[in-house]
Formats: structure tokens, C-alpha cells, sequence
């Protein structure tokens, strides 16, 4: 069987940043799991494994743009330091990743990055926008996704969600 819509892929990987950095990684013993042409993973991802066979090796860089873009300045906002009046002291650290909504109510993560007694400043950028990808890893399974999975959106069991 190789990779096709609607199948269940279960992949081995290691994800590694421009400089080298390893920043995600799924063994054997704990895989990752998607239903392929399910909108779960980076389009680009998908289409470098299309195709492929159970126990494939796969070694492929998406650029930035296909990936998670670039990193664009317009997402890193100031805000007037009274509005996290609520927020415990110590929930206000740089690196610390707060959970915020846009003006339509959808959630949105931002990362303070800087602040002072008047501004927290916040970057809504993904945390690897503006990197290059490099995925080296296997394919560990294919199948079918169930009736059920397909109508959930998610693979259930091993490397997937258990309801």
C-alpha cells in the first residue's frame, strides 16, 4: 500500500531548524500519526510523502514559505501593560506563551518577548515561522482510515487520539 488520501500514515521523524536545532521528533515507540489529504499537516509535508511505501525513508527540506512562512513583523504587537491587570505577576515572563483572541473571538498565541512597567509586547508569529524544515524519517504504516476517523478528522488509537 502506499500513501494516498484518506489513509492513516504513521511515520518515525526528526524535525530540524535552519541552524541545526532539533525542535520535534517522533520515534517508533511514540510515531505520529495523520490522515493523509485531511488538512492535518503542512500541505508540502504531504506531498513529499505521497506515494511513498510502509518502511520508506524519507529525507526532505521545506523552505520557509512552505512551511510555516515568513516571519513577518506585523504580528508583534504592543499592549498597554493595565490590560494584563488580572494576570498573576509570575504568568508575565519573557518566553511566556499567552493565550489571547483576535477581535472575532478565535484564539491566538503570542510570546512575550518583551516588557517593562508600561508594554508587554507579544509575537503571534508561529514559533518557527521563517525557518527552513528538515524532516528525515520513515514510514512506519499505512491503512485505511476508518468511517469514523475520517468523520472525527483524526486518527484514533496508536500516535493518534483515544477517546
Amino acid at each position: 500500500m502506499t500513501i494516498s488520501e484518506n489513509k492513516v500514515v504513521t511515520v518515525s521523524y526528526t524535525l530540524k531548524v535552519s541552524a541545526g536545532q532539533i525542535v520535534d521528533q517522533a520515534t517508533a515507540e511514540k510515531p505520529f500519526a495523520y490522515i493523509h489529504g485531511g488538512q492535518q499537516v503542512l500541505p508540502a509535508f504531504e506531498e513529499n510523502l505521497q506515494g511513498l511505501a510502509t518502511g520508506a525513508d524519507f529525507d526532505f527540506k521545506l523552505s520557509a514559505e512552505n512551511g510555516y512562512g515568513a516571519y513577518d513583523e506585523e504580528f508583534v504587537h504592543e499592549f498597554d501593560r493595565k490590560m494584563f491587570a488580572e494576570v498573576p505577576v509570575d504568568m508575565l515572563e519573557l518566553g511566556r506563551i499567552m493565550p489571547m483572541q483576535d477581535q472575532f473571538g478565535n484564539p491566538m498565541d503570542g510570546e512575550i518577548v518583551e516588557l517593562n512597567d508600561e508594554v508587554i509586547v507579544l509575537d503571534f508569529n508561529h514559533p518557527l515561522a521563517g525557518e527552513e524544515l528538515h524532516f528525515v524519517g520513515k514510514i512506519l504504516s499505512i491503512r485505511e482510515a476508518s468511517a469514523e476517523e475520517l468523520s472525527h478528522g483524526h486518527v484514533h488509537g496508536a500516535g493518534g487520539v483515544n477517546h
